[in-house]
């Protein structure tokens, strides 16, 4: 009876344990995240243009410029990419209040023979901020800021973050193998070393397949979705089409963020209902074929991770790091099932992750 009461508290200190720990690191996660996030991207990147590093390797190119040749080209491509999208961008956000405003209006036209279900509580409201009235002026509650600067932060924020991981990702690519040696060192049995190489390895070619057909999965909904909003006579197509390309690498809440814009833009610019519905219908339609038979398709047996378990990993990295650690969620679950399927210990989370 002693020893099982000596077990059962033991197990309980360690769960309390694993408990705090789990909750010091979200909120170290949290709080570090501007330190955190450039860094995640960095290795993020360093697993893509590895096969590039690589090939030059075969073409006795020193690593130093190679990681050179690779980050500038990188640094081109952002360029470019935000040259072409500053112009469309700029004339959305200049149309963006016009097409709430119309929007608004025609909600209020739907919505006006519905008020008078909620006269009586207007007009108790009425009455009880005629009493408060009497009471002295309180002050204004201070605002926060707004969502775009919550969401996206400072342009210098920005600019330093992609600083950082630029000069980070130079320094990895230029490093070569430097830090899959010194990981394999410190493992302390062959067997660990074993596995620490395979799973660094495995992890980079996840990420490398996981990027590179979601781009091109992306670009040809992209396509399909411009084609689509130019038959239905949308306003500025090929901005949805780029929109497309750019919010689908979030997964989830990238697709219910267009369908919101959608929504807005189509009651904003149609005339009839059906129409106005029809736009963002069609969305959702696209998207959820894309999601449920193209995107398993293409990625294969390689991917495999439970529809649940990634929900719920967007939504615990969007609440984290924003829009940031949604774009990355992904990469963090199937990297965590990929080390959990190797590790004795942690089976039973990589047997949850996994389909």
């Amino acid at each position: 009876m002693a020893e099982e009461d000596n077990t059962a508290s033991a197990t309980t200190r360690t769960v309390g344990f694993l408990i705090i720990a789990a909750v010091a690191a979200c909120v170290a996660l949290y709080f570090g995240r501007e330190f955190f996030i450039p860094i995640v991207f960095a290795f993020l990147l360093n697993a893509v243009f590895r096969p590039i590093m690589r090939g030059f390797e075969k073409l006795r190119v020193p690593p130093a410029l190679g990681a050179a040749i690779v980050v500038l080209g990188a640094t081109a491509a952002l360029t470019v990419a935000g040259i072409a999208l500053a112009g469309p961008i700029k004339d959305w956000l200049q149309e963006a209040p016009r097409h709430f405003e119309a929007a608004h209006a025609k909600f209020e036209r739907v919505r006006r023979p519905f008020k008078q279900v909620s006269e009586t509580a207007s007009k108790i409201e009425q009455v009880a901020q005629t009493e408060s009235t009497t009471q002295p002026a309180q002050p204004a509650a201070p605002q926060g800021p707004g969502l775009i600067a919550r969401v996206f932060g400072t342009t210098t924020r920005f600019v330093s973050a992609l600083l950082e991981v630029l000069l980070l990702l130079y320094l990895l690519l230029a490093a070569g193998d430097l830090f899959l040696q010194k990981l394999v060192e410190v493992m302390p049995t062959a067997r660990d070393k074993r596995t620490a190489y395979q799973v660094v390895h495995e992890v980079e070619s996840m990420v490398f397949r996981y990027l590179l057909v979601n781009a091109m999965i992306n670009v040809a909904q992209g396509i399909i979705i411009a084609l689509i909003m130019w038959m239905l006579h949308v306003p500025s197509p090929l901005l949805w089409g780029l929109f497309t390309v750019v919010l689908e690498f979030i997964p989830y809440l990238g697709a219910a963020i267009m369908i919101c814009m959608l929504s807005v833009t189509a009651f904003a610019t149609s005339d009839s209902l059906g129409h106005a519905l029809m736009v963002p219908g069609i969305y959702f339609l696209v998207t959820t074929i894309q999601n449920n038979l193209v995107s398993p398709y293409a990625y294969g047996q390689r991917l495999k991770l439970n529809t649940v378990a990634v929900f719920i990993g967007v939504l615990f990295w969007w609440v984290l790091w924003g829009i940031a650690g949604a774009f990355l969620a992904v990469p963090i679950v199937a990297t965590v099932k990929i080390a959990a399927d190797r590790s004795s210990g942690l089976k039973a989370v990589g047997e949850f992750l996994g389909e």
